[in-house]
């Protein structure tokens, strides 16, 4: 088959990584690994069969054909953001299949094919496949390490002056991935009077916004839904809220002034339409996820905490001249490790691979710029990480 077949945006390398072909190598020699990039819930513990029982209703044999989703389902989204002092009204809710549908979803309503979406950097390595089905082009905002991953606001304004009408949204990841800040209250509200002033949407994907860490400040903004000073869509789902990825239900929050809102509203119920992705039993069992959620939650929280601490307590046990560092984090899934330079970041993967049996990503695959960066999932049981943080540090500590 000739690649004129085929359409130029799937195009894409499949050649394996580097990563990838060593694990595959481990894999095929039977090696036992500890994987400490995990990010998946199902896989370190936090499976929740129970939710089966929840699936079975009846009234999943029925099919209602409803953009937005079903009611009883909207209904508890929004109750799940009252709770967390957001005040919602259930026919700005959408239910999508993934926070990556809903991404999707989103580019189509925005933008035309070229036109430009804003995103941060270091983030999702999803981003480039997402905007480029859907024929958008990214422009990076870049989160500047040296002053807690804040957005440099200077960099966007520039960028917007540059690009003109051709930027139609901004997003962004509050809690960042894997960096941990929140969005800085002075730039969210910046952020809002740019997207006001120009016409332009926020989309703020919130999906590790539940688990903020003990070291958040006064300062972060915890959240977007319900902001009506511009055009704002909060996206959120049960892949991270309630640690079931496997349930494939997530939800966009739309919001804003009341004229952009409606046509916002009016566009995107089309596109749901065309679509109808989600499934009936997982609506119906919505209400029953998610109004209990709060204590899942606090479980994992506590795991997470346990972990951070089991970091620190591994580069305190190597001493004083330890090389490692725990970057501060406000919250999400993710640590990010400062090591010594004395290798590059895939040398390094291959060495705690190969001498440890230890998987850590590197910080590139977020596109992290600088080297001597590594990053750690927090959700593994924490017995688990403790011993395989332990050895991760003292092996980068030997440099």
């Amino acid at each position: 088959m000739s690649p004129g077949e085929f359409s130029r945006r799937t195009a894409w390398s499949r050649e394996p990584s580097e990563l990838a072909a060593l694990l595959e190598g481990a894999k095929q020699r039977g090696e036992k690994l500890i994987d400490l990039s995990q990010s998946n819930p199902t896989r370190v513990g936090l499976v929740d069969e129970g939710v089966l029982a929840k699936l079975r209703d009846p009234e999943g044999a029925h099919y209602a054909p409803l953009p937005r989703g079903l009611l009883a389902a909207r209904e508890s989204v929004v109750r799940y953001h009252a709770r967390r002092g957001h005040s919602l009204s259930v026919e700005h809710v959408f239910l999508t299949a993934s926070t990556s549908e809903s991404y999707g979803w989103l580019f189509k309503l925005l933008c035309d094919p070229g036109e430009v979406v804003i995103v941060p950097k270091p983030s999702y390595p999803l981003f480039p496949f997402l905007a480029q089905l859907d024929g958008v082009s990214l422009e990076h905002a870049r989160l500047m390490r040296h002053d807690g991953w804040r957005l440099d606001m200077e960099a966007i304004e520039r960028r917007l002056v540059a690009a003109g009408p051709a930027v139609r949204a901004i997003v962004l990841v509050n809690p960042s991935n894997p960096c941990g800040a929140y969005v800085h209250r002075d730039d969210a509200a910046k952020l809002i009077s740019l997207a006001a002033d120009r016409q332009i949407a926020l989309i703020v994907d919130e999906v590790f916004s539940d688990y903020p860490h003990a070291e958040l400040s006064a300062s972060s903004r915890l959240s977007f839904a319900g902001e009506d000073g511009a055009l704002c869509f909060v996206m959120n789902g049960l892949s991270k809220v309630a640690l079931l990825p496997q349930l494939k239900l997530a939800w966009i929050a739309c919001s804003g002034p009341e004229v952009r809102r409606d046509e916002a509203l009016s566009r995107l119920e089309i596109i749901a339409d065309s679509y109808l992705s989600v499934g009936t039993p997982v609506q119906l069992a919505l209400p029953s996820i998610l109004d209990p959620v709060d204590s899942k939650q606090t479980g994992l929280r506590r795991r997470m905490a346990q972990n951070l601490d089991a970091i620190d307590a591994a580069i305190k046990q190597v001493g004083p001249s330890c090389p490692v560092r725990r970057m501060p984090t406000e919250g999400g899934w993710y640590a990010m490790m400062e090591v010594p330079r004395t290798r590059s970041d895939d040398e390094w993967i291959a060495h705690l691979l190969a001498t440890e049996r230890l998987v850590v990503h590197p910080g590139h695959f977020f596109d992290v710029e600088e080297q001597g960066v590594m990053v750690v999932s927090l959700i593994l049981e924490a017995e688990v990480f403790a011993e395989a943080i332990g050895r991760a540090v003292r092996c980068w500590s030997r440099g």
